[in-house]
C-alpha cells in the first residue's frame, strides 16, 4: 500500500534530514529520481525544512528585521512546498489516465497528493512529539502529557493511511475519480496582491 511506503520514506526523511539539522542542507534522495519515492522524499524534506523554519521565527526575541526575513522565507518555502504537492498530484493523474470512472463515481474532497501532504506533515508531529514525550530536560508531567498527544497522533496516522490508501484503490477501481485544482495563490504573485501591484512603480 502507498501509505506504508511513503510513512517509511518520510521517516527516512526526517531521520536524514536531523542528522544535519541544518535549514540549508540540500536533499540528496536516495531514491531513483524518476521514481514516486524520490518525488516523496523531497517532499518531505521540504516540510522539515519549513517545520525548523517555523520554530526559528518564533522565537519572541528575534529582531524584527531578521523575523520578517524568516517569514518572506516560509512564504516562498511555502509556495515550493505546494508545487511539488500539485507535481505529485500530476504523477498520479498520469498514473490514472487511462481509467474510466463508472457513472457513479464521485470526487474526492482532496486529491492524492494533499493527503499525502497531510501524512507527510503528521509524520513531523509524531517525530517531534517523541522527542518531547523522552526529553530528559524536561519535567514527568510535561513527557507524559507529549506521551498522550503522541497515542493521538499514531492513532490519527492509522486513520490516514488507511483513508489515502482506500482513495487510490477507489480511484483504481473507477469509484472515484482525481479533479484537481491549483491553489492560485495570490499573496505572492505581484500582479494579485494590491499591496504589491499598488507599490509598483
Amino acid at each position: 500500500m502507498i501509505s506504508e511506503i511513503a510513512n517509511k520514506i518520510f521517516n527516512q526523511s526526517i531521520t536524514d534530514y536531523h542528522k544535519f539539522d541544518n535549514i540549508d542542507q540540500v536533499a540528496v534522495s536516495p531514491h531513483d529520481t524518476t521514481s514516486l519515492a524520490h518525488l516523496l522524499y523531497l517532499k518531505n524534506w521540504i516540510d522539515t525544512a519549513q517545520w525548523h523554519m517555523e520554530d526559528v521565527v518564533r522565537n519572541p526575541e528575534i529582531n524584527p528585521v531578521e523575523g520578517l526575513s524568516w517569514k518572506r522565507r516560509i512564504d516562498a518555502q511555502n509556495q515550493v512546498r505546494t508545487d511539488m504537492v500539485e507535481f505529485i498530484d500530476g504523477y498520479f493523474l498520469d498514473l490514472y489516465k487511462n481509467i474510466t470512472p463508472l457513472s457513479t463515481a464521485k470526487v474526492n474532497t482532496e486529491s492524492p497528493a494533499w493527503a499525502i501532504d497531510r501524512l507527510s506533515i503528521l509524520a513531523l508531529k509524531i517525530y517531534h512529539m517523541q522527542e518531547e514525550a523522552e526529553r530528559p530536560t524536561a519535567t514527568d508531567e510535561h513527557r507524559k502529557q507529549c506521551l498522550q498527544k503522541l497515542t493521538i497522533l499514531l492513532a490519527q496516522r492509522t486513520d490516514l493511511s488507511a483513508s489515502i490508501d482506500e482513495l487510490l484503490v477507489d480511484i483504481e477501481a473507477g469509484k472515484k475519480y482525481m479533479k484537481v485544482y491549483k491553489q492560485m495563490k495570490m499573496y505572492n504573485d505581484p500582479s494579485l496582491n494590491p499591496i504589491l501591484y499598488n507599490n509598483t512603480k
